[in-house]
């Protein structure tokens, strides 16, 4: 099987692809290859500080590229819906959307509007901000993407629909496992409702395998173990790929050909932790199509945001 490499990114002059959490780790990598292969990368990020950096990098690395640095603060609410309204003003379309931003393990806390922050940055945030987007990603000549990063960790998820928000008990790891699953049930849902609206739109699921990136380092240093990051660094040099090989799934999932939507993509490697993008599958729990509908029915009613599929359906003969 021909392994598929960053050298097989096909040419992406003129199309526009926005990543969430663009300025480091996955989608900082992500952003490299998007916009060295000629897109207009949108980067959305909590910090524009910091996104101006990583942008000022790439840049340096690779001259002439178009890069559009934003604030987009998944945890806020009204910060997606300002950064999806100003993209609207400023875009006719949107070709890629990449759902990649995501925190991990951390100590209880809420976002903005008073979700976990895990589920709420991982999925609720990522629903909001792809239902905002969604008149964008159709008007396109072509088919769109929506790429939601998901992760090895949402085999050991389960959708606590009782306590969402792990007010009752909350398990740092649980919930981390639980928004990864989230993240796969609205992939699928996703693309099924997309499908069924005859929208030219499809919905693709990937996971990173084990990249070293700085989730892993932040895990650490919020574990309240004085030496966590120091043992995440080093469970990052003994198992972890580099950032930029757990970006291609990714890429991949945004750019291949030979996707049709509500795939899953991974490393092809050792326990899918690293290696090259390979279409596999993912937990039995993440094709569940009731909790995918009732997940969903909960988010819209959760973010305010309602997907207008039908209104953007077309015409029938």
């Amino acid at each position: 099987m021909t392994r598929w490499t960053a050298d097989d990114v096909p040419a992406l002059d003129g199309e526009v692809v926005v990543v969430t959490g663009a300025n480091s780790g996955l989608g900082f990598e992500g952003t490299k290859l998007f916009a060295e292969a000629g897109a207009t990368v949108v980067m959305a990020c909590r910090s524009t500080r910091r996104g101006e950096t990583a942008a000022d990098e790439i840049r340096a690395a690779t001259p002439g590229v178009d890069l559009d640095v934003r604030e987009c603060d998944l945890a806020d609410l009204d910060s997606v819906a300002a950064f999806a309204g100003g993209l609207r003003a400023d875009y006719d379309t949107v070709d890629v959307l990449c759902n990649n931003a995501g925190v991990m393990a951390i100590p209880r806390r809420e976002t903005t509007d008073g979700f976990e922050m895990q589920l709420g940055v991982n999925h609720f945030g990522h629903f909001a901000l792809t239902g905002r987007l969604l008149p964008r990603l159709v008007a396109g000549d072509g088919e769109a993407r929506v790429v939601t990063q998901s992760s090895g960790a949402h085999e050991q998820g389960e959708i606590d629909f009782s306590d969402l928000d792990s007010e009752e008990s909350y398990s740092k790891w649980g919930a981390y496992s639980q928004s990864k699953l989230a993240n796969l049930l609205f992939a699928y849902e996703l693309d099924r409702r997309l499908g069924e609206h005859d929208l030219p739109v499809v919905s693709v699921a990937c996971h990173p395998g084990w990249a070293a990136t700085n989730l892993q380092l932040r895990t650490g240093e919020e574990s309240g173990f004085p030496l966590g990051k120091l043992g995440m660094r080093l469970l990052n040099k003994l198992f972890a790929q580099s950032a930029d090989r757990g970006a291609l799934p990714m890429v991949y999932a945004a750019t291949a050909d030979d996707l049709d939507g509500g795939e899953y993509v991974g490393p092809d490697g050792f326990r899918q932790m690293r290696g090259y993008p390979e279409v596999q599958e993912s937990s039995p729990a993440s094709y569940d199509e009731a909790d995918a509908r009732r997940l969903w029915e909960l988010s819209t009613e959760r973010t305010g945001v309602t997907y207008p599929f039908a209104d953007l359906a077309p015409a029938a003969d």
